[in-house]
């Protein structure tokens, strides 16, 4: 198993960026496939972002394309969230999360996800 725990949330005007880190523990962090998770108020889990084992290939919701980036330090255990232009609609907990199975981007359910952080406040102002 590997244990999860997300860092860097925090409150943010809209336009403004901040950097989520995820340091994991137990089994090598290169076993799995990692994602972000948002979760709004009365609203579903979604997927952010996820990338594969050795960081080649990566996905974006559309909702965060172009202003995200994903990236994963295996050697560090670690993997990290990048939020730029932030806006108020990117308002949520956001989850670090680890999954088997083979690389595919249209792999996107929170239940195809096997372990999870406990999640980070992520609020951004007007």
């Amino acid at each position: 198993q590997v244990q999860l725990a997300e860092s860097g949330g925090g409150l943010v005007q809209a336009g403004g960026s901040l950097r989520l880190s995820c340091a994991a523990s137990g089994r090598t962090l290169s076993n799995y496939i990692m994602g972000w998770f948002r979760q709004a108020p009365g609203k579903e889990r979604e997927l952010v972002a996820s990338i594969s084992r050795a960081g080649g290939n990566t996905y974006y919701a559309n909702s965060v394309a172009a202003r995200f980036t994903i990236s994963r330090d295996n050697a560090k255990s670690a993997q990290y969230l990048q939020m730029n232009s932030l806006n108020p609609e990117d308002t949520a907990v956001y989850y670090c999360a680890a999954r088997n199975g083979p690389w595919r981007p249209t792999i996107q359910g929170q239940y195809d996800y096997d372990y999870w952080g406990q999640g980070t406040q992520v609020t951004v102002s007007r």
